[in-house]
């Protein structure tokens, strides 16, 4: 059954190149993004944690202790955000990564549109990342990204939350199907590189719109941002981004 459609938009703070090009010293009030959405997906400020926003609450996942609630002063370089809305919800159990994937894409509503994804439920297995906390001078993202801090939880009921993105934004966003997890009693946090589900509920939204906020000031402004080919964005996603993309 196909998402519905929802009123609103996907509100996206910044770009992805621009933490490709090591772009990610400054960023949006938490409060700023806060009012732009209750659900969605994100960095913080230095790269220094992976960022959940489940039900209006925003945390910081990070290597140095459990997900943490975000004050609305902190900054967020980079942020995908929506009110998600009432959606059809669909059971699935036993999927790894590429099954979840696909029962996404066949719940998409039209594959030119933004879709935000909700899964609710007991993970079986969930591999997840969080980066090293970095300090200037800031390094590119891929170099970031082979630090990584990887962790994996068993039997752990949680939500994966995420977007949906069509091809031709990558670059701008992440193309596919690109999911962060936090678990229920906020212990673990962290972006999505492999998981299994084992019962839960999926839920997917469909958006016609896309608001994209850039910086004003600092580093953005002086540093040109080129998209030079997607195989940068689909080493530093890892597995979700490499399998959601579609063949040539």
């Amino acid at each position: 059954m196909s998402a519905r459609l929802t009123s609103g938009a996907v509100t996206q703070f910044a770009v992805l190149d621009a933490l490709l090009a090591g772009v990610f010293s400054q960023g949006s009030p938490v409060a700023d993004v806060r009012a732009a959405g209750d659900t969605g997906v994100g960095c913080c400020e230095g790269l220094g944690g992976e960022v959940v926003i489940v039900d209006g609450a925003v945390y910081e996942c990070t290597a140095d202790g459990p997900p943490r609630l975000m004050a609305e002063e902190e900054l967020l370089p980079f942020v995908d955000v929506c009110f998600f809305g009432d959606a059809i919800e669909t059971s699935v159990s036993d999927l790894d990564l590429p099954g979840l994937d696909t029962a996404v894409q066949q719940g998409l509503l039209s594959r030119n549109l933004f879709h935000a994804v909700r899964v609710d439920g007991t993970i079986a297995r969930v591999l997840t990342r969080v980066p090293r906390p970095q300090r200037p001078p800031f390094r590119p993202l891929a170099e970031v990204a082979a630090e990584q801090i990887e962790t994996t939880t068993l039997d752990c009921p949680g939500s994966l939350v995420g977007f949906w993105m069509p091809r031709i934004y990558q670059g701008i966003t992440v193309a596919g199907l690109h999911l962060h997890f936090l678990s229920d009693d906020r212990s673990i946090g962290g972006h999505v590189l492999d998981l299994r589900i084992g019962e839960a509920r999926l839920r997917v939204s469909a958006f016609a719109d896309l608001h994209l906020r850039l910086p004003r000031e600092g580093e953005f402004l002086s540093t040109e941002l080129t998209h030079d080919d997607d195989r940068r964005i689909v080493a530093v996603e890892g597995r979700s981004a490499s399998r959601s993309s579609p063949p040539e």
